[in-house]
């Protein structure tokens, strides 16, 4: 059986690098930064690397113990269209990704943009209001073939 992206990636250690240093390069970024200027929650980094961790082939946590698709599609919905400050974001993934240096394996470094790209897309689905993102969404999963079947 292959690996995940999870594992290659070194599991929850390295999610959690990755989410602190992506987190640091957000807030120092003059148009990102607005994203987290209203305040964040805080366990902002542990919550976003069990997402990623999830989302990547490792344990179901974030959806077991800590939220649901439906209501993070909601927390980034309602802003209206904001296309810089997704790319900004993108460019930060990427500089973060080699901050921890997931950039060493070139499969894996894809892998993740391509994620984070499709993820950030999937999260800009709803920017008129928060009232349009449906409840019960499934979690939004990934392989090193792109989008999975969710649960």
């Amino acid at each position: 059986m292959a690996e995940s992206i999870y594992e290659v990636a070194g599991g929850d250690d390295t999610f959690l690098q990755l989410a602190h240093a992506w987190h640091a390069r957000c807030v120092e970024d003059p148009v990102v930064s607005h994203a987290f200027s209203h305040g964040f929650h805080a366990e902002h980094t542990q919550r976003l690397a069990a997402y990623w961790a999830q989302a990547l082939g490792g344990p179901q946590r974030y959806s077991n113990s800590m939220s649901n698709e439906s209501d993070v599609v909601r927390m980034h919905s309602g802003n209206g269209e904001h296309l810089e400050m997704d790319e900004r974001a993108i460019d930060c993934f990427a500089q973060a990704l080699d901050d921890v240096g997931l950039t060493r394996d070139a499969r894996l470094a894809s892998s993740l943009m391509a994620y984070f790209r499709w993820s950030t897309q999937t999260m800009a689905s709803y920017p008129h209001s928060k009232d349009d993102v449906p409840s019960g969404l499934a979690f939004a999963y990934w392989s090193w073939d792109g989008p999975v079947a969710s649960d």
